[in-house]
């Protein structure tokens, strides 16, 4: 028998990934990259103005009126289709809404497709430098309501939820009733809208009217604005872009 020992056999250590690995391992990364790109495109698709270039109603047939508790509805007489819209002047998402889709709806009611019925809450009052800034929004806009004017609110609407006019929540500063009152005169109200609006006389009865809507928001199932009801459903407005089409087929 041999004294020497055998020789160990020389470990050489393998790769443990193979080429296939990194190929599989580029292509998720790949793919997990389309679907992060796809929906940044996507959401930006939805967030961008439909309609671009309309601007507000045009029609000098439609006609805004204020009805109990102090919802203005905007429209022809005989629209074919109604929504009801629940706004705070103050909600920014309720700007993203008029952004967003606020030209389309301007067609279809100058069109005579829709009709909307805006109701005013003002739950965002605390938030405003002034602490009563929803509520004197609400109040000028039933000023505009009360006129008659249906392009005058339309404009209005528009300005008032506009980036260059709505104030910022908890922002150091908001519209004063003369400066909503010179928005209105910009979109075309009468001097008597403008008085209106400068007296503060409907501030008061807009708070009222902002506890009855929000009492018909919950009863719609709302939890929040901007909320759009239809044939007392709920539309997710900002999921489905389609969502007008929709309502005034």
């Amino acid at each position: 028998m041999s004294s020497k020992k055998p020789k160990s056999a020389k470990y050489n250590p393998q790769p443990t990934s193979s080429k296939a690995t990194y190929i599989l391992g580029g292509l998720a990364i790949v793919v997990i990259a389309a679907l992060v790109i796809g929906g940044v495109l996507a959401t930006s698709s939805r967030n961008e103005p439909r309609n671009q270039g309309y601007g507000a109603v045009q029609n000098s047939a439609v006609q805004v009126m204020l009805e109990d508790d102090g919802i203005a509805r905007l429209g022809l007489p005989d629209a074919a289709n109604t929504i009801d819209v629940f706004e705070d002047p103050l909600c920014t998402y309720c700007a993203q809404l008029e952004e967003t889709y606020g030209q389309e709806v301007a067609q279809a009611i100058d069109e005579g497709k829709l009709a909307v019925r805006y109701h005013m809450l003002d739950f965002l009052n605390s938030a405003s430098a002034s602490g009563d800034y929803s509520t004197r929004a609400g109040a000028a806009m039933q000023c505009v309501a009360e006129s008659g004017q249906g392009i005058a609110y339309s404009n209005f609407h528009g300005e008032l939820f506009s980036p260059d006019n709505q104030p910022a929540e908890r922002g150091g500063s908001d519209l004063s009733n003369e400066d909503l009152a010179n928005l209105a005169r910009d979109a075309g109200a009468s001097d008597n809208v403008v008085d209106c609006i400068t007296s503060g006389e409907r501030t008061q009865q807009a708070g009222v009217d902002a506890e009855a809507a929000s009492t018909s928001l919950a009863a719609a199932g709302g939890r929040g604005t901007p909320t759009v009801v239809h044939d007392g459903q709920v539309i997710d407005a900002f999921a489905d872009p389609e969502w007008v089409s929709q309502v005034t087929q």
